[in-house]
């Protein structure tokens, strides 16, 4: 393969066709992140086929393991694997393997029928698709920097992320009022029979076949990266032999650049703290301020299409102002919504100041992304990609352990905020000596 130099490679998919294209993968892959891992599929396991699985270990502590080891696996591979895929060249020959995969285990999932003998089964499956999955976020965050310039990254980026949002939220409305919604032996308008889970494996079907459509797009408007050197010896080298080059790039990174690696655990920590605000947003809805269950699924749309919205407008700020201040504006907004939801009390006030809490989340997740594809020398986009996602996964712990910690000192399932807030805190203060990339035309 022809090698080039590295910087020649910025911006060389930049048109709106491009663009399009790309975050069309983030609105295909919903499909696995809503669809699949947190609100169908994962439920049906542990409410139905794990339901009566003989044994003092419950179906959810299974799940739970199953996914951590995926994690594990995610943490140790994510940066080589990112590395040499700059170095060979295959960004999307990556991209498109791993989708495909992770596409491959989602049309498995229809055979784990509603009987605790097959919990196995899908648990293998889920663990496995989420671990591919999260590898495929490697080469397609990399690909950012090819359908952007350094005057678009945060456009671009929120645009992703916006699109990954609502794409969750139109492929949710589908499965549930075509699939699940209704009581009784069928479910849905299409009257799909609840035998034998019949009516949640195809929900699983057709979100592979909504992430297989929305994924092409990108594999067919996206040029290949050029070999381009830019790290030397990464693509000779074997499996064992890529932690050494690793070792080697993050001790020079260290030298040469430390901010690059602080703003890596910098945004280890409040990214973790901004998922700890969704995965423990419907519980405090429901125990502290007093909604329905039918509300919370309302609730969970709106808060979707605000922080989906609020990534787009602030893409543009990313590019006049930078992502740092655009993500130190995103933490100091929710630490303030966090603080007010201490203190009120009733569904209204959730409302309000839950969603405006939501409006900062996107903006913080997008930039963060943008900030990084700034940061990382041209050629080398995969692998700080994949340090960023290793650097998420070690810390992912903070947010439910402090969540957890608030709430057995204190008593009350309201003080969890406070071990939310001491997450995005920390994430913030870490964040703030860090340097902001330079700003480029």
């Amino acid at each position: 393969m022809t090698e080039v130099n590295a910087a020649e490679t910025v911006g060389e998919a930049a048109g709106r066709g491009q663009v399009v294209a790309w975050g069309l993968w983030d609105w295909g892959s919903s499909a696995f992140q809503a669809v699949t891992l947190t609100f169908v599929f994962s439920v049906y396991l542990t409410d139905s086929v794990g339901k009566d699985l003989p044994g003092s270990i419950s179906a959810s502590a299974w799940l739970g393991w199953a996914l951590a080891v995926a994690g594990l696996v995610v943490a140790l591979t994510a940066p080589v694997c990112g590395q040499y895929f700059d170095a060979v060249g295959s960004r999307k020959r990556a991209l498109a393997t791993l989708t495909a995969l992770t596409v491959g285990a989602m049309s498995l999932m229809f055979f784990v029928r509603d009987e605790h003998s097959d919990l196995w089964l899908g648990l293998a499956l889920l663990a496995f698709a989420s671990a591919v999955f999260e590898l495929a976020g490697v080469p397609y965050n990399a690909m950012m920097r090819q359908v952007s310039t350094p005057a678009t990254v945060g456009r671009v980026s929120g645009f992703g992320w916006a699109m990954g949002y609502f794409g969750g939220i139109v492929l949710l409305l589908i499965c549930y009022v075509g699939f699940l919604a209704g009581d009784g032996d069928t479910r849905g308008i299409f009257g799909i029979p609840t035998d034998q889970g019949l009516n949640v494996r195809l929900v699983v079907v057709l979100a592979a076949v909504w992430f297989t459509v929305f994924a092409l797009p990108v594999l067919f408007a996206v040029p290949e990266l050029p070999r381009t050197g830019a790290d030397p010896g990464a693509d000779r080298v074997g499996f064992l032999g890529s932690y050494r080059v690793l070792w080697r790039d993050v001790r020079d990174l260290w030298g040469t650049d430390r901010h690059t690696v602080w703003f890596l655990l910098a945004s280890a920590v409040f990214r973790d703290g901004l998922a700890g605000v969704f995965t423990f947003g419907a519980v405090l809805a429901v125990q502290v301020y007093g909604f329905a269950a039918a509300d919370v699924l309302l609730f969970g749309i709106a808060a979707n299409v605000v922080a989906g919205a609020a990534a787009v407008v602030a893409g543009r700020f990313d590019d006049t102002l930078g992502p740092k201040r655009v993500i130190v504006a995103s933490l100091v907004g929710m630490i303030l919504c966090g603080l007010v939801l201490l203190v009120v009390s009733g569904t209204m006030m959730f409302w309000i100041f839950g969603l405006a809490l939501t409006i900062f989340v996107g903006p913080a997740q997008a930039s963060a992304r943008s900030f990084l594809a700034r940061l990382a020398p041209p050629g080398r986009e995969g692998q700080l990609f994949g340090l960023y996602t290793t650097t998420g996964r070690a810390v992912s712990f903070l947010a439910p352990a402090l969540f957890g910690l608030f709430v057995w000192v204190f008593g009350s399932d309201r003080a969890g905020i406070g071990g939310l807030l001491v997450v995005l805190v920390a994430g913030l203060l870490v964040l703030l000596p860090v340097r902001a990339p330079a700003k480029t035309a």
